[in-house]
């Protein structure tokens, strides 16, 4: 597998030289496209040259030690480095989804459990924003639904990275989050006491960009009416909210939260071109099209990937295996390591169909 990254080493300085050419970056789609690519190469390259060091060590380590037995030590530290940084450059080389690398816009909206349920959306919400800024990430709420008591029936929120390293984009890392989530707690409706089970679900598509999808203004039909938000507000008091319906593929968005019919209509094509390159996707690779239709078919509580048990303080992944007792931190913003036992399930599979 490894010998493959020696014919990466041309690519990459080719890359660089013409990533230091003005005409490159004249053409914007270009410059991104071959900046990802040189991104990708370079981490590959870098971990290769740290495993082909660390075995040259080794091996000058195994030739002192046939004099000096104190360096037989040594040798045994630098192998298991180089097992290290076999593992790191072995992950780096699966194939990965192209879409990976891509800002995501992740959907959150209430189930079965009434104002309880939205009010979990309204924590799942603060747990991925929370997390977010952990990584450094951006987020942006493109619309949203209110419950009465706080919580959200629904809300669209925009995730932006800043990190060209492979693995770590915003979509390459929450897109293990779609699915539906289970929450078993006492909810603050509840005046006697009952532990009572809801579910929200939760759907995450990479954001496309302008150049990625090519929307026909014919195929859109786009409706305005007014705003359905809390009384009181300049919203709900114009015909500013915008739905828009994709007539080739009937996938209809609706807007509301700006106060502006242009805002609302530009959140709304947003989220229509993140939809419309997961279909596309979906269309080209069959494998990635079951994994995304699996989300979120329905929002019930029996098709979990996730149950968040309050009077436990555990969070259990069903897919994975993974429990821990710290949920009140999880939802605080320390979900890298729930999400780490997704990624490293993922990378296993793909290790093992890659060696097959």
């Amino acid at each position: 597998m490894f010998e493959a990254v020696e014919g990466m080493l041309a690519e990459h300085a080719e890359l660089e030289g013409r990533l230091g050419l003005p005409e490159t970056h004249a053409d914007a789609r270009l410059a991104r496209t071959l900046n990802r690519r040189y991104a990708e190469l370079g981490s590959i390259i870098g971990a290769w040259r740290e495993w082909k060091q660390y075995g040259d060590d080794a091996g000058a380590a195994q030739e002192l030690a046939a004099d000096d037995p104190s360096f037989a030590e040594e040798v045994t530290e630098l192998r298991e480095r180089q097992e290290e940084a076999a593992e790191r450059l072995r992950r780096l080389l699966v194939p990965r989804d192209p879409v990976d690398d891509k800002d995501a816009i992740l959907e959150v909206k209430s189930g079965e459990g009434g104002e309880e349920s939205a009010l979990f959306a309204g924590d799942l919400l603060r747990m991925y924003t929370r997390f977010a800024e952990r990584r450094g990430w951006k987020t942006e709420i493109l619309d949203a639904a209110e419950s009465d008591l706080g919580g959200y029936k629904s809300v669209t929120v925009a995730v932006k990275g800043g990190s060209s390293e492979p693995g770590q984009a915003p979509y390459g890392l929450l897109k293990f989050e779609g699915g539906v989530h289970r929450v078993q707690r006492v909810p603050v409706t509840e005046s006697q006491g009952r532990i009572h089970t809801s579910a929200a679900g939760v759907l995450v598509v990479p954001e496309a960009e302008a150049v990625d999808v090519e929307i026909n203004d014919n195929d859109l039909r786009i409706d305005v009416f007014r705003s359905s938000g809390p009384g009181g507000q300049s919203v709900n008091t114009t015909d500013s909210a915008v739905r828009i319906t994709h007539l080739p593929t009937g996938i209809v968005v609706s807007c509301q939260n700006e106060k502006s019919q242009l805002q609302n209509k530009d959140q709304a094509l947003r989220i229509l071109r993140a939809r419309l390159l997961a279909a596309a996707q979906e269309a080209a690779d069959a494998e990635a099209s079951e994994a995304r239709r699996s989300q979120v078919r329905t929002v019930d509580r029996s098709e979990r990937i996730r149950t968040y048990n309050f009077p436990e303080n555990r969070i259990s992944d069903h897919r994975t295996g993974y429990k821990a007792y710290n949920l009140d931190q999880v939802l605080e913003g320390d979900l890298q390591p729930v999400l780490d036992s997704c990624v490293d399930a993922d990378m296993a599979g793909r290790l093992e169909a890659l060696e097959q």
